[in-house]
């Protein structure tokens, strides 16, 4: 049978020690990296709100006008 699993010192790794600021969600590395990630949301929802109008006025373009 297998050892006892109910002493898990020194699973997850180890931390690294973080400043007041960091800790509190305030390190300048985070708020750049956030600004990035956001400017990129916005670039990706720009790009899918222009395929889907272009796609919406495709059919209507490639529609018979008699029909």
């Amino acid at each position: 049978m297998a050892k006892s699993r109910n002493n898990l010192l020194g699973v997850g790794g180890q931390r690294k020690k973080l400043s007041a600021a960091e800790r509190q969600g305030a390190g300048p590395a985070r708020d750049k990296d956030r600004k990035v990630a956001e400017d990129r949301k916005q670039e990706l929802v720009r790009k899918m709100r222009e395929r889907a109008a272009a796609a919406e006025a495709a059919p209507a373009q490639d529609a018979p006008a008699g029909s």
